[in-house]
């Protein structure tokens, strides 16, 4: 059986995934997180996995699969009921990100950045600017984008050039943001700027902008190494006027809101690591047990014990530092890195290392692996590089170190 027909048939998916469960992992989960863990497998088998081969052929944007997903409620796991939302934890939205990066992780990038838009107006917004824009992105009715990084600023928040001036009673943004998911279909923008570029990030200041308002511009979806069916496009602000109200937060507050944000979009690469790891582990499995039978030959037998154990100790750090932060919404910027950079190391190292063990068969389209492996990087770059994440941690380190001979 090739990766691509059990992908095709969601009764082998759904064995497959099933069997290689590991008890240990499961153990630590409440029964909730497990039925949020079996919605997304059973649909993501039925309705996405089947998709995954042809949305990365076609480079054709999952508008299906996501509308399915929020159909289902998974799309407001992390927010409350009054928003259309279903108030569970972040464990449960862990589960279900990697569920969903198994099937189809270019589904699963569009599905967490629509609750990357969401979040920080959740987190910053008033009620009415919640009730206004929240719904809609969680039913998938609107699509939404993050507007950080531009063209000569990426990971440093605090040197954005974008700007936003005071004009009245409404602000005007002028500037420019690049490698923006979603970007060139975007209805809701959560467009970062600086308000007097001397302050540095307390000049950083966070607004909610609408992709249709007058000097909005929307380019055109770049060609990729990965994730072919998530757009990722410039944005364009000339002059666009956004009402005093569309303010998130304080003037000069954005920098508390991106590094809030940051936590669950961390939360969300590093389950996509692991769910590409689980997706090139188990189409490697499929196809060498295909072709050899259940007895592998030693060495193959060895290299799949080692991958193993890898995801099992990637997923294992996923649900801690989730759970973590359902306890502590502040757990450090270094116990959010480790999980981040880890998990999507493993997500590539485990391609790479699928790749290997299938030989000349790791290299064809319809085994599915090749696309893991070209998923998979990005993962290591986007929210907050694996490089930014170990200067993190190493600060850290270092500040701990240091308080101890105080």
């Amino acid at each position: 059986m090739t990766a691509l027909t059990l992908d095709s048939d969601p009764g082998a998916y759904l064995a497959l995934h099933d069997a290689l469960d590991e008890p240990v992992a499961d153990a630590a989960l409440t029964p909730r997180e497990q039925q949020v863990r079996r919605l997304a497998r059973e649909l993501v088998a039925e309705r996405i996995a089947p998709r995954a081969w042809e949305t990365d052929l076609t480079h054709r944007f999952p508008e299906d699969g996501v509308a399915e997903l929020s159909r289902a409620g998974l799309g407001g796991l992390l927010f409350p009921e009054r928003l259309g939302g279903s108030a569970d934890s972040n464990v449960s939205y862990a589960v279900a990100m990697e569920e969903i990066a198994a099937g189809c992780a270019a589904t699963s990038l569009v599905f967490m950045t629509q609750m990357h838009a969401a979040y920080p107006i959740l987190l910053a917004g008033d009620a009415a600017l919640q009730e206004r824009y929240i719904p809609g992105l969680l039913d998938g009715s609107r699509y939404g984008s993050l507007g950080i990084t531009e063209p000569d600023a990426g990971s440093d928040v605090a040197s954005l050039t974008t700007t936003a001036r005071r004009d009245g009673d409404s602000w005007v943004l002028s500037g420019q943001k690049t490698f923006i998911t979603t970007g060139d279909r975007a209805d809701v923008i959560i467009c970062f700027a600086t308000v007097d570029r001397g302050k540095g990030r307390d000049g950083v200041t966070a607004f909610v902008v609408e992709g249709g308002w007058d000097g909005v511009g929307h380019g055109k979806p770049f060609d990729k190494l990965g994730m072919h069916g998530s757009s990722t496009a410039e944005l364009f602000f000339d002059g666009v006027r956004i009402p005093s109200g569309n303010l998130l937060g304080n003037e000069g507050g954005g920098w508390a809101v991106v590094m809030s944000s940051v936590v669950k979009s961390r939360i969300s690469a590093a389950a996509q690591g692991v769910g590409l790891a689980r997706a090139a582990y188990a189409r490697t499995l499929s196809a060498l047990v295909r072709e050899h039978g259940p007895k592998l030959p030693d060495e193959l037998a060895f290299a799949l014990a080692d991958l193993r154990g890898r995801i099992l100790q990637g997923r294992l750090l996923l649900h801690a530092v989730a759970r973590q932060v359902d306890a502590d919404p502040k757990t450090t910027p270094g116990q959010i890195g480790i999980m981040k950079q880890s998990c999507t190391d493993l997500g590539w190292q485990t391609a790479v290392a699928a790749t290997r063990l299938l030989g000349p068969l790791g290299d064809l389209a319809e085994l599915g692996v090749e696309r893991c492996l070209r998923d998979a990087k990005v993962t290591q770059i986007y929210d907050g590089t694996n490089e930014i994440q170990r200067l993190l941690i190493g600060r850290e380190t270092g500040r701990a170190v240091a308080a101890l001979a105080h």
